[in-house]
């Protein structure tokens, strides 16, 4: 995989990216790219041309087709890829996991809301 080509985001984006490849050890070179047709909905141009990207590392793979640019779903797959592999290799360091938490503690203290609110509503009904 050519990561000198532009991939048609910001190019912080792009060195954010190579940092995490470099700090994971992945060689890009490794990385198996296909371009495939996509599907669903966008009408007939999405079908017929091979704007969906695959990317195969090891035991990873990644199919991307959230944009109609070639450039900017190779960018995504890539993205995409590497966070698998750092969920993989080192979950602790990983934005994903951390997001990840964040929502499982959100939904624990909507949770325990809930509980206190029905609690307080039961309470009002058995003094009545």
């Amino acid at each position: 995989m050519n990561l000198n080509e532009r991939f048609g985001v910001s190019p912080s984006k792009v060195k954010e990216l190579r940092e995490k490849l470099r700090k994971l050890k992945i060689d890009p070179r490794k990385i198996q790219e296909q371009f495939v047709r996509g599907g669903g909905p966008g009408g007939q141009k999405i079908n017929k041309s091979a704007n969906a990207v695959v990317l195969r590392y090891d035991e990873f793979l990644v199919r991307c087709q959230r944009d109609r640019r070639r450039t900017v779903n190779r960018f995504l797959a890539l993205r995409e890829l590497v966070e698998k592999v750092e969920m993989k290799r080192s979950p602790e360091t990983s934005g994903r996991r951390a997001d990840g938490l964040r929502r499982q503690a959100a939904t624990a203290r909507a949770g325990r809301r809930a509980r206190a609110h029905h609690r307080k509503i039961r309470q009002m009904g058995e003094e009545e």
